[in-house]
């Protein structure tokens, strides 16, 4: 009799101790997703963004400061977090569908990217219409540098980010660092200031091309200052 109390006790203990795991396991993946673990972005003065250092990529290599690429009319610059992943590639695409509104407007498209490696950028190029640069000290992904790890795979809208752009046709790689989350910039020209600063809150967390283009209509050219 004492050893079918004994092992009754052990069995309502293991239950205990595998209902308590299992409550832990629920309790960690509801607060995963919600934004409580999620890094808070630091807004990037124009200030911070104009001194960067950055190097061109193309046949003619040059180092500029990041500065120039607004300067006269402005520009909406993407920093991707990894070119290989099939996320980017979606919001590089859907960016690069608004060339030829930027283009009236005369606002350049610009994308930069933390490392190169391999034809990861040439890959890229194909999906994104603009010049890339590269940022080496990955000043347009701070001031404070924000990153997901592993949380973001038990993330749902992550999972509803994965199946969108596969469903959209879009394919990656693994090659690179894909931690340290992206975003989408439009800096006004000359002095005018950061108008749109989207920062990426999870993997696939797309800028409102709605919201770029209202950004970008109020750009004043640097022309159009000399003349007033």
């Amino acid at each position: 009799m004492s050893s079918l109390t004994d092992l009754g006790l052990f069995t309502m203990g293991m239950w205990s101790i595998g209902l308590g795991a299992i409550g832990v396991a629920m309790t960690g993946i509801l607060l995963a997703n919600t934004d409580l673990f999620l890094s808070k972005p630091e807004a990037a003065s124009l200030e911070f963004l104009e001194t960067t250092e950055l190097k061109s990529l193309g046949e003619e290599q040059r180092t500029l400061k990041a500065g120039e690429l607004w300067k006269k009319n402005g520009a909406v610059i993407m920093a991707v977090r990894r070119p290989g992943c099939f996320l980017c590639r979606e919001e590089a695409s859907e960016l690069s569908s608004l060339k030829p509104q930027l283009d009236q407007l005369g606002i350049p498209l610009y994308a930069v990217v933390k490392e190169k490696i391999g034809t990861e950028v040439e890959d890229f190029q194909h999906y994104f219409k603009g010049e890339i640069f590269l940022d080496e000290k990955k000043k347009f992904y701070g001031p404070h540098k924000r990153k997901m790890l592993l949380m973001g795979l038990i993330r749902l809208g992550v999972w509803q980010n994965f199946l969108r752009a596969w469903k959209n046709g879009y394919s990656g790689n693994l090659e690179g660092e894909g931690f340290i989350l992206g975003g989408v910039y439009v800096i006004g020209a000359g002095k005018q200031g950061v108008l749109l600063e989207h920062r990426e809150r999870e993997f696939g967390d797309k800028v409102s091309l709605q919201s770029v283009l209202e950004a970008a209509e109020k750009i004043k050219p640097q022309a159009a200052h000399a003349e007033k």
